[in-house]
């Protein structure tokens, strides 16, 4: 989602609402999307017969929009404007390429076409919602249906969206809030760990404990549908700023972990909102005109990595029920994501067979018709390409567009039903859980009194919108055990943690103080001297310093932007590290800055140094941060800190803990070597319980069980091609193109044989776990295709295709409107364009329905387990702990002979298993269709291997493989 601010760019007085008239043209699979360029376009249309948008290109559109805004005025003007055109350009490109850059027209709509929408309805688990669904949707008027699928706009409610209702029949105004990690902009509320924390568990029971505790504030504090969890960006670049919404840089981890999310929020009858779809891989150019550029870039995916990463974990989503899909900002093959119909339509609706409402990122609807045709289902905020504007693309526009034909009517009633069937299905008609009134909270003010629609200049009655309500429960627990789990052990040489009360067990104290008094030439006695170094350890200024937590100070909860959320307290290292030593036996010297007196070091036989790495959201930038990061260099001199404190600490023999927080990987290579770094914790973004979450797992209270859901390399270069940002455009669309195809993160060290610094999956406890007794047993026969398509287990709802009559779309007599509100209603039917509209390429012909599909998730063949592996593990050493068994698949090596190529292997199962010292327990993996399968391109199917061998290979890490079996 976007940042709290009232416009962007240019575009915020000069755009206009004609996105339903004869010159839109602008599905996003023809030769044309309606973009900002577009509305810039339009401005000086005063002809009889002017030359239609969609015919010139948008470079060409944005030049000679220009050229008109010029016309008629002075040379001086002209001059001047020229001069500031040229200085926008040069800034807005990063000062990189010349202005016949932006004279190249880019490529158009490579998606396929993909035509009609398919209608909702088809799952027998949803089935009974959708008859509820029908029947309150018949009774609506055309008005009532644009008013569910339609926000009000931006500050036009007391959460970050709602749309509008439908009084008459009882459908209340839905509120929508982020996200991921808690109740954003919301008081009393659980600031839980980010979710790339939750994915460092490697714990479904927690993964779904985390999202039913955040459904529950969501709740009762009056939400209906949760912006969360995100699964995309997938994490294909470690830089990337959004990274750490998600769940790690895997597919399948993702999958799993926003599966169990979505379960866990909707065991409370809480909508969720799996997001971005699709390929929102950085910030850099995200948005139009978010970076001085009037195009998004466009992220260009083939069709198997499009099945095989980016879309998998989308589909476990939606085999888990989830009630929504949020589209993302970014194009694809060089067509909006929110308009782009193979993807809505072909891959998400038919294909996965997804039974809830598509909705837009803020401000990712770029064309009107175009996307409610491509299969977008409800528009967020409202405002069109604006903001607060209270110019939308739907709202009357698409009212005029029913009336006119342009939409038809069959499609805004399956929007329309796909909205309240995921209502009734969350059973959110349930009063007692669902009250029809307004949240309890504002997100725009802290203040007891305001109105409910702030972002409107008209008079409005001051009510009560913020009852202050407490909802935290006893949610910090979880939010406490996810922050321990989520916490990797890097190294521990010599056993040096854990720590105890008393600095270190009597007999290592006695030996860390001999060594040292034969270095240093002088005795150590009395207390244990610990030093606590940098600005990560501490308060700074306290979490909620910074809007949207949009800086780096102090110690590192979580990254900035909608994701984040404000802090009710957070618990910091200094803080729970003070109250765990014990006064007597030790004593305690913190310095928290990063750059600290040297002299401070000298007399410390143990050190504990913090330092972090931060990002975000693109709308905010932080130092040299835009984003995403620059580099995966430590922030705020980190690196210098750490080696500063290594030569230094007891003279340059004392022990060294060093303490991460971090968005994702960070570059280790200056320091991790270095003798006397002894123990690295990688503490990812704890949320609130930070402190004592890590304090657990230092002091040993909790034996470290989380595992790295990311590679961390050498050099950001090892990450390859792929893996490196785009910081510069490299034209007015900005193409990125994902050349490595499957070979991201440990896929490509794989394939090209770099050696990591730590591998994914890697991950150290505090005791040993023996794997053995490897099973293999196949439970269905190979085929190469899955079964036949089912039919649809459900009928979708039949309504009459006639068009409503005018007279239901007019505003009611004496109807009070806000001004910049989006309501559904015309002031006269003379608004109505009736000549046709001009439909893209491919929509006459109907699709055929993909083999792949068939039910929620697609056909359900894809989801039987044909394979179970068996393994035995054993905790033989030192204390209770869990382990973390981990299967990665290897394909037939035939595969390749058929002229498909394979990653060296891929996870495919993991589990987190507690065992007592000296206990051993069988864990078995069931493996589906679909993970034995690869996306065939030509059979558009998932293709299984049918000769050779399949290999099963488990261990601790993608890397670490301890047995082996095959089948």
């Amino acid at each position: 989602m976007a940042p709290d601010q009232s416009s962007r760019g240019l575009l915020g007085a000069r755009s206009d609402r004609r996105s339903f008239d004869k010159n839109d043209h602008s599905d996003s699979d023809s030769e044309s999307d309606l973009d900002a360029t577009e509305f810039l376009d339009h401005e000086a249309q005063t002809t009889s017969q002017p030359k239609p948008a969609f015919l010139s290109s948008p470079a060409t559109r944005w030049k000679s929009s220009f050229a008109r805004f010029l016309a008629g005025r002075s040379r001086r003007c002209l001059i001047v404007l020229v001069f500031v055109l040229g200085v926008w350009v040069l800034l807005g490109a990063g000062g990189t390429f010349a202005y016949k850059k932006y004279q190249q027209e880019p490529t158009y709509g490579l998606s396929p076409p993909w035509y009609p929408s398919p209608k909702g309805g088809i799952a027998s688990t949803w089935a009974d919602s959708y008859k509820k669904a029908a029947k309150m949707v018949d009774k609506m008027t055309l008005a009532e249906k644009v008013n569910v699928t339609t926000g009000t706009g931006w500050q036009m409610g007391l959460s970050v969206g709602t749309n509008g209702p439908a009084v008459h029949v009882g459908f209340p105004q839905l509120q929508l809030q982020d996200g991921p990690l808690g109740i954003r902009f919301a008081d009393n509320i659980t600031a839980f760990p980010a979710g790339i924390t939750v994915g460092a568990t490697w714990n479904r029971q927690l993964m779904f404990a985390r999202g039913k505790a955040h459904a529950i504030e969501a709740r009762e504090k009056g939400i209906n549908v949760l912006l969360g969890p995100c699964v995309g960006p997938l994490g294909r670049m470690p830089a990337g700023g959004r990274n750490w919404e998600g769940f790690g840089a895997d597919p399948y981890l993702q999958g799993i972990a926003g599966a169990e999310t979505v379960k866990g929020i909707q065991s409370e009858g809480v909508m969720a909102t799996i997001k971005h779809f699709v390929a929102n891989e950085q910030e850099h150019f995200r948005q139009p005109w978010e970076w001085g550029l009037p195009h998004a870039v466009s992220s260009n995916i083939d069709d198997r990595a499009l099945h095989e990463l980016y879309a998998w974990p989308f589909g476990d989503a939606v085999k888990a029920g989830v009630a929504s899909v949020m589209c993302s900002y970014n194009m694809v093959n060089n067509s909006y994501s929110c308009g782009n119909s193979k993807l809505l339509n072909g891959i998400l609706k038919d294909e996965l067979g997804f039974q809830g409402f598509v909705m837009s990122d803020w401000l990712a609807q770029r064309g009107g018709v175009s996307t409610a045709l491509a299969g977008l289902d409800m528009t967020m905020p409202g405002d069109g390409v604006g903001w607060a504007d209270g110019k939308s693309l739907w709202g009357p526009e698409l009212t005029k567009a029913v009336l006119n034909g342009s939409v038809p009517v069959e499609r805004i009633n399956d929007m329309a039903t796909r909205i309240v069937a995921a209502w009734y299905q969350l059973g959110q008609d349930d009063e007692t859980k669902f009250p029809r009134q307004p949240p309890n909270f504002s997100s725009w003010t802290n203040d007891r009194l305001g109105v409910l629609a702030p972002g409107s200049p008209s008079p409005q009655p001051e009510v009560e919108v913020n009852k202050f309500l407490n909802v935290q429960a006893n949610h910090s627990i979880i939010a406490r055990e996810v922050a321990a789990e989520g916490t990797v052990l890097l190294k521990n040489d010599a056993g040096l943690l854990p720590l105890t009360r008393q600095g270190l067990p009597d007999a290592k104290l006695k030996a860390r103080r001999s060594v040292l008094g034969r270095a240093m030439g002088k005795q150590h006695t009395g207390k244990f001297n610990i030093g606590i170094f940098g600005e990560d350890a501490g308060p700074g200024n306290g979490p909620n310093l910074c809007k949207d937590r949009g800086c780096n100070q102090g110690t590192l909860g979580s990254g900035w932007g909608s994701g984040a959320v404000e802090f009710p307290y957070l618990v910091t290292p200094i803080e729970a590290l003070r109250s765990r030593f014990d006064a007597s036996r030790v004593a305690l010297h913190d310095y928290l800055v990063n750059k600290p007196p040297t002299s401070a070091m000298a007399d410390a036989e143990l050190c504990i140094v913090f330092a972090n790495a931060d990002s975000g959201e693109g709308f905010t930038k932080w130092d040299n941060v835009s984003g995403d990061r620059p580099n995966l260099d430590l922030q705020k001199g980190g690196d210098a800190l750490i080696t500063t404190v290594s030569s230094t600490c007891g003279g340059g023999y004392g022990d060294v803990i060093v303490v991460l927080h971090a968005v994702g990987p960070v570059l280790m290579e200056k320091w991790i070597d270095l003798p006397n770094v002894k123990a690295v914790l990688l503490a990812n973004l704890p949320g609130q319980e930070s402190g004592n979450a890590l304090a657990d797992v230092l002091f040993g209270d909790v034996n470290p069980s989380g595992h790295l859901p990311f590679t961390i390399g050498k050099a950001l270069a090892d990450y390859g091609p792929g893996g490196q940002v785009m910081y510069r455009p490299n034209g007015v669309v900005p193409q990125q193109d994902f050349t490595e195809g499957l070979y991201i993160d440990y896929r490509y060290f794989d394939k090209q044989g770099i050696e990591p610094r730590f591998e994914f999956g890697f991950g150290l406890s505090y005791t040993q776990f023996k794997y053995s007794g490897l099973e293999v047993t196949p439970r269905k026969a190979k085929s190469a295709l899955p079964k036949e398509r089912p039919s649809p287990a459900a009928e979708p709802p039949a309504y009459s295709t006639a068009v409503p009559g005018s007279k239901e779309v007019l505003f009611p007599e004496g109807f009070t409107v806000l001004e910049k509100y989006v309501y559904p209603y015309l002031r006269s039917v003379d608004e109505i364009v009736s000549d046709p509209y001009p439909y893209p390429d491919g929509w006459d012909t109907t699709q055929p329905l993909s083999g792949a599909g068939g039910a929620e998730g697609g056909n359900p063949d894809l989801w039987e387990v044909y394979v179970e592996v068996a393994v035995e593990v054993e905790n033989v050493d030192g204390v209770a702990g869990a382990a973390v068994p981990q299967l990665y698949l290897e394909y037939p090596a035939s595969g390749a002979e058929e002229g498909v190529d394979f990653p060296v292997r891929v996870l495919r199962g993991f589990e987190k298993v507690w065992l007592d010292r000296g206990q051993k327990k069988k864990v078995v993996f069931g493996l589906t269709r679909r993970d034995l399968s690869y996306w065939s391109v030509e059979r558009q199917n998932w293709v299984m291997v049918v000769r050779g061998t399949y290999g099963f290979a488990v261990g601790e890490s993608s890397r670490d493989v301890k047995v082996r079996g095959s089948w």
